[in-house]
């Protein structure tokens, strides 16, 4: 579970309401009409812009923003040198048996084409290939909630004008004025808290996401590789070690001493 978006979501819940209860009544921020214009307004626009079935899908993928990857680099590269390991001593054939213990598809599919004895730039070109379209299909949902980001303050904009509309056409009756700029006021807020609350963070949540699954995969491949190119797995290593910042290279060493220290105490 994502701890960030848990406590970002309360916290921002908590701010937007504790201001309103601190100046007024926070019955006089709910607005039926201002609600469907907005949010009604917003999602009917969105579902002109895309198909049916990618709107739905793009719309479920808001889970992704509270999961924690299974997988991180340090994982993964540890994942690689048992690999490289199994392959220096029993060969490259032994990867099909290590591979029935893989969860990660890329991955597998990355050993058994090494198994298959698939050239290594015919592997490089398929997995790469792959990577490209999960990168846009990842792509798509993004743009997909930009798209909300950018049709919530339009259409807030739109229940702006017909509040201000209806607020005009009745000024010869000034009890109408309040009510008729309540929903003007209105949907210019609830269609700043779409945008800037919910879509566009969710949007920067999913890159987040997208970069660090990429960034995975470009391990994978370059390990993969360096594995059926028989290097050795203390210079396969030092050479994934390149894909990670300095906290996460300190990190990944760290944990190499205290597994080898382990060991020496087992023996």
């Amino acid at each position: 579970m994502d701890i960030a978006s848990i406590i970002g979501l309360i916290a921002g819940v908590f701010f937007v309401l504790a201001s309103i209860l601190l100046e007024g009544d926070i019955w006089s921020f709910a607005n039926a009409p201002s609600v469907m214009i907005t949010i009604g307004g917003t999602f009917s626009a969105v579902l002109i812009s895309y198909p049916l079935k990618k709107f739905l899908n793009s719309f479920k993928a808001i889970v992704h923003i509270f999961k924690d990857t299974d997988l991180n680099e340090g994982t993964v590269i540890k994942r690689i040198i048992d690999l490289s390991n199994v392959a220096r001593k029993e060969g490259l054939l032994a990867l099909e048996e290590a591979s029935e213990e893989i969860n990660d598809d890329f991955l597998k599919k990355g050993v058994l084409l090494i198994v298959d004895g698939t050239d290594p730039e015919l592997v490089r070109n398929i997995l790469e290939t792959e990577m490209a379209f999960i990168e846009n299909r990842h792509k798509d949902v993004q743009g997909f909630w930009e798209n909300i980001g950018a049709y919530g303050p339009a259409w807030g904009m739109i229940g702006t004008l017909i509040g201000l509309i209806n607020m005009l056409k009745s000024l010869d009756d000034p009890s109408t004025i309040g009510p008729s700029m309540s929903v003007a006021l209105l949907t210019t807020l609830y269609g700043s808290l779409l945008a800037n609350f919910i879509a566009i963070p969710i949007s920067n949540k999913l890159k987040v996401r997208s970069a660090e699954e990429v960034l995975l995969k470009e391990v994978m491949i370059e390990g993969l590789l360096s594995i059926q190119a028989g290097e050795n797995p203390r210079v396969i290593e030092e050479k994934l070690k390149a894909f990670l910042s300095p906290t996460l290279r300190n990190d990944l060493s760290k944990n190499d001493g205290e597994e080898e220290e382990d060991k020496e105490g087992v023996a």
